[in-house]
């Protein structure tokens, strides 16, 4: 399936295979993929390198598998993995398979993934074993039993069910036929590469990138943080959502250096890797950038550090950075767009530009990647290369599942709202989008997290809080805090909610 065809998908665009192949050939040899060093604390199996031609083979062969389980060209297939090495090898393996990558928030649980697998028709999951304390594989493998259309769950790991099969041997050299080719008509840049889901307030949106709209949402951030060629990158953000793709994925392959992976927040393991590092470009969630930084886990003057804000509303406000390193701020608009800023010289944000967005800022005659503008409602509205064109699956916008939708200029609400700046040259975000509540990178309906807990006891409320570090939090009250969790875990409820409730004193691992 092919959205947004004409000037958007040039025929000479790269496919993100194509970008990965070009990084392999220039330096085969060259390290690609570095797992975290305390991975055995979250996850089975001990840390993996990859070199290119050993990702290149891996990536092969785990598409070859998905091929000889009988899915075809354009068939889904979610993903629910750790900040590891495989997540990276099934992400582009699915996509070699000429098939869609379906990456899922680790905190989702069987109901939210019954709900969005069911809503695009997935027909496979590729899972692990566990990832902190929770068992993945038997919630994947739960999931599958209420959803029709799957048809096949994969996984890595131990100890996996009865009916998954083990993806573990793709690290294994001729494990499987990985010479085959998959090919669709037109250019492989403008067939669909991905689905993430947004949330808007018609629900739980799912949203269809092209290669050409990933690498737009990519690039924006790679020009603005101005990285030699082969540079080192390590990445704190997981690949669930386009942020992750954007920040972590893209800017490897178009650099072409190695992904180190960092999952959670481990400081001993994290400040090893930035001494590892050397050189190279880190990406934070803007909540952890001025606490890490002050713990004195940031000293290399000459890394560079790309913030996430999923909260953009707050990003006007923030301190001036005191690291010495240069940062780049990344507003991140739900799964509608990207904009990228690096700061100035006074270390303070610089303010959004209403209109055009050039990449890199600084750059005379930079390209443009997004345009902004104020909606008539008073919210923040975006178009550009990276934004999708249509509603999701084909034909959604004869249906009454939620979507979204494009006004006549091409402009896709965000629900943020916005301001213009008293020289109308700039925009400054002001609010959320209404009734939802962001914890973390998860985005709630208020309604809905309600209506969950209603369900199981009328009489316990749960509230969202101001949170320093993750914007907000939830926090619930119940008669039997115990008994209330437990009944929420069994329903399958986003761990977050459930973990609203639980007894004081205990922690709840993803």
């Amino acid at each position: 399936m092919i959205l947004g065809e004409g000037s958007r998908t040039a025929s000479t665009a790269a496919s993100l295979d194509d970008l990965f192949r070009r990084a392999g050939v220039r330096h085969p040899d060259a390290l690609a993929l570095v797992d975290p060093a305390n991975r055995e604390n979250f996850t089975d199996g001990s840390p993996r390198t990859l070199t290119f031609a050993q990702a290149d083979c891996a990536i092969s062969t785990l598409a070859a598998r998905l091929r000889g389980l009988g899915l075809q060209t354009d068939t889904i297939v979610a993903m629910q993995l750790p900040n590891t090495v495989e997540g990276v090898i099934a992400f582009l393996g699915v996509v070699r398979a000429g098939m869609i990558a379906v990456p899922m928030p680790l905190m989702w649980r069987q109901q939210e993934i019954v709900a969005a697998l069911d809503h695009i028709g997935a027909k496979a999951i590729v899972t692990t074993s566990r990832i902190g304390k929770a068992a993945h594989a038997e919630i994947a493998m739960r999931a599958a039993a209420e959803l029709f259309t799957i048809r096949h769950v994969c996984g890595f790991g131990r100890n996996l069910p009865d009916g998954i099969a083990s993806l573990d041997d793709v690290f294994t050299p001729g494990s499987a036929d990985a010479s085959m080719t998959y090919t669709r008509p037109g250019p492989a840049a403008a067939h669909v590469a991905a689905i993430t889901f947004g949330l808007d307030a018609n629900g739980l949106t799912p949203v269809a990138r092209s290669h050409v709209e990933l690498v737009a949402g990519g690039l924006e951030t790679f020009l603005e943080v101005d990285a030699a060629p082969d540079t080192p990158l390590l990445s704190t953000i997981s690949i669930a959502s386009l942020a992750g793709i954007a920040l972590t994925i893209l800017p490897w392959l178009l650099s072409g250096g190695t992904l180190h992976l960092h999952h959670g927040f481990d400081p001993q393991a994290f400040a090893a890797q930035c001494d590892a590092l050397g050189d190279g470009t880190v990406v934070l969630p803007a909540a952890a950038v001025a606490a890490i930084g002050d713990a004195g886990l940031l000293t290399n003057a000459n890394q560079k550090i790309v913030s996430l804000w999923r909260a953009p509303e707050r990003l006007a406000a923030s301190k001036a950075w005191e690291g010495r390193s240069a940062l780049v701020d990344v507003a991140s608009f739900g799964e509608t767009g990207l904009v990228a800023a690096r700061r100035g010289d006074n270390r303070l944000p610089v303010a959004m530009p209403r209109g055009a967005v050039a990449s890199s800022r600084r750059a005379p005659g930079a390209p443009i990647v997004i345009e902004t503008t104020r909606s008539a409602a008073g919210t923040l509205a975006l178009r550009g290369r990276m934004v999708p064109v249509q509603g999701f699956p084909p034909g959604a916008e004869r249906g009454h599942t939620p979507r979204f939708s494009l006004e006549d200029a091409g402009y896709i609400d965000t629900g943020f709202g916005c301001r213009v700046s008293r020289d109308a040259r700039t925009l400054i975000v002001t609010t959320p989008p209404p009734g939802v509540t962001v914890v973390g990178g998860y985005r709630f309906h208020r309604r809905d997290v309600d209506g969950l807990v209603a369900q199981v006891d009328p009489d316990a409320t749960i509230v969202a809080l101001p949170d320093a570090d993750l914007g907000q939090r939830l926090a619930g009250s119940a008669a039997n805090r115990a008994d209330l969790l437990t009944k929420l875990k069994a329903r399958g409820v986003n761990a977050l909610i459930s973990g609203a409730f639980q007894p004081r004193g205990a922690s709840e691992a993803a």
